[in-house]
């Protein structure tokens, strides 16, 4: 049997089922290369996957470093959970007794690197009075304030005791603390050096000596001292050197009191530091202080680092006249003032601290992410100090320095040897900004900060306004109260005089309104005249009290009276003192 068709010639039936087997055979076996190429590239992810995750590098914990449970446990409450890679080097030599010697830019975390091992190997153990177990020498107040409150909520957690001895503090309090027993002593040198000579403290007895920041010491001058205080170290101790740079005489430390120390560096020595941007504004001489007041006029914490302390002062002063929050830091004030003005400085009551260089070394406030060198650095460690301020614990940050034309080819050598790659701008006349150095340094115009400053001022005015209202109304009530009792007293004593009561009540109220009107009635002087009567009269009083000449020109004094005491002329002047024959003064006993 055949079918036929006009439009294709149609195979037997036998074949076409033929054809359709072998269709079939050819789509599975399509099928299975398919699923067979699946499988394939699944396991070869897989395998990439296995191979990725052996190649990735574990996420090193507090816990993994050996630290005691309490501290571990501690740090994740205060949401600290993985260390800063100077740390996880750093705790586990630390912990096992070596020396240390590290090396870091400053915010790198070096606290918590030789505190926590220190906290922990003093865990176990008995302190003397006035023998305390571990020092850790720092070179200004406010870092040894700052070390102090870093470790000592890890120091609560396995009852260690830690005091700090510094200047511009009670001496006095740091003694009696110490005849306590104190087990660990963050200091200054010298008055460190002072409590010892004094005999209110001895270090024979420490097993721990840490010495932060030993560069900024020797900057400081203070090397000295503290080879004298490590001379007092007994040997066999644990030794924690840490600095940002190696010096010619950090170097001679590390030689005298280190023994085959473990070195750690965590960053170069100069400052490479990727989060952190420098700038270099050229401005001309009349257009420094607007620039400044205007930078510093930004949203946002803002250091500005002057090179002395009247500098700091005036700055201060002409960014308050500006209408910028602006508080000054110097080693001029004391240590109450200065510790007031950070603590002002951390809360945002102030919003730009003009410090110089000695009083700001060692400072950590959270959220500063620009600095102004006003006054270009001394040298470029001290250039990587001001800028160690900013783009701390891997924050970003932004440096910029002012610079007069004269003052070019210094500032771009300090940049060459800080190591630093600095863009350079040029503001023209007037204080006014490009759009891009408006954007790198969030400055303000003069205008707005004014605005704004009118704005508070007026948001202080209204809110003064509605306080007086509502206490006018209370003013206002208790006077109806009180009128009230007025006229019921005054209509209880009619009664018992027998008069009218209704007509006593309304002559006593046209009584007190007549008063009323009449003290509104006066007019009030005004506070110019009031103010500049006495005045005149004090100084006219004073100018006749000044000493009169006498007929040759001279100064008359007072002669002494019969008691000893003087004499004044008809004009209140005093006469000069008679003198004897030889010439000497004559006083009558």
């Amino acid at each position: 049997m055949s079918i036929s068709s006009s439009d294709h010639a149609v195979l037997p039936e036998n074949e076409i089922v033929e054809a359709v087997e072998n269709d079939a055979v050819e789509a599975v076996a399509d099928a299975t290369e398919i699923v067979e190429a699946a499988d394939a590239a699944d396991t070869t992810t897989d395998a990439d996957a296995a191979e990725a995750d052996a190649d990735a590098e574990p996420e090193i914990t507090f816990g993994d470093l050996g630290l005691p449970d309490g501290v571990v446990r501690k740090l994740a409450r205060n949401g600290v959970h993985t260390p800063f890679p100077i740390q996880a080097a750093t705790i586990p030599d630390a912990l096992a007794g070596k020396d240390i010697l590290g090396r870091g830019r400053t915010g790198s975390g070096k606290t918590l690197s030789f505190g926590l091992p220190t906290l922990a190997r003093l865990a176990d153990g008995h302190t003397e009075k006035k023998k305390p177990r571990a020092v850790i020498l720092t070179p200004t107040r406010e870092l040894a304030m700052q070390v102090a409150d870093a470790l000592q909520p890890y120091g609560d957690v396995l009852g260690l005791k830690m005091k700090v001895v510094c200047g511009g503090t009670s001496m006095g309090n740091q003694i009696y603390a110490l005849e306590r027993g104190v087990d660990i002593l963050v200091a200054t040198p010298g008055r460190l050096r002072d409590i010892i000579n004094r005999g209110a403290c001895s270090l024979e007895n420490v097993e721990v000596a840490v010495l932060d920041e030993a560069d900024q010491m020797s900057d400081l001058g203070f090397l000295p001292e503290v080879t004298e205080l490590l001379d007092q170290v007994p040997e066999g101790g644990q030794r924690m050197l840490f600095s940002a740079t190696m010096e010619n005489e950090i170097s001679t430390l590390v030689k005298r009191y280190l023994v085959a120390p473990v070195s750690h560096e965590v960053d170069a020595a100069q400052g490479a530091v990727t989060t952190m941007t420098h700038h270099i504004l050229i401005v001309k001489p009349r257009d420094k202080a607007p620039v400044t007041a205007a930078i510093a006029a930004r949203k946002g914490r803002t250091i500005i680092f002057v090179r002395t302390q009247l500098g700091a002062d005036r700055i201060a002063e002409q960014l308050r006249d500006a209408g910028v929050k602006a508080d000054a830091l110097h080693g001029g004030m004391t240590q109450g003032a200065r510790t007031r003005t950070l603590a002002d400085f951390k809360d945002g009551y102030v919003n730009a601290l003009v410090a110089t260089d000695v009083a700001a070394r060692g400072i950590h406030v959270d959220g500063i992410d620009l600095v102004l060198n006003v006054d270009p650095a001394g040298d470029h460690k001290d250039y990587l100090h001001r800028s160690g301020r900013t783009a701390r614990a891997g924050r970003s940050g932004t440096v910029v320095s002012l610079s007069l034309p004269h003052q070019r080819r210094q500032i771009f050598r300090l940049m060459e040897d800080a190591g630093v790659d600095a863009t350079r701008h040029i503001i023209n006349g007037g204080g006014t900004f490009d759009p891009e150095v408006a954007e790198i340094t969030g400055a303000r115009s003069m205008t707005e900060v004014q605005a704004d400053s009118a704005g508070n001022a007026a948001t202080q005015a209204e809110r003064e306004v509605r306080e007086l209202t509502k206490e006018l109304e209370r003013a206002t009530r208790r006077a109806a109260e009180l009128r009230d009792e007025a006229d019921r007293l005054t209509a209880r004593a009619a009664r018992e005089r027998g008069d009218d009561p209704e007509t006593a009540v309304a002559e006593a109220t046209a009584a007190a309104e007549a008063v009323v009107e009449a003290a509104a009635s006066v007019p009030e002087q005004p506070v110019a005249e009031r103010d500049e009567r006495p005045a005149r009269e004090e100084r006219s009083s004073s100018y006749d009290r000044r000493p009169q000449r006498d007929e040759r020109g001279n100064y008359e004094r007072d002669r002494r009276g019969d008691r000893g005491g003087f004499n004044r002329d008809d004009r209140g002047g005093f006469n000069r003192d008679r003198r004897d024959d030889r010439g000497g003064r004559s006083f009558e006993r």
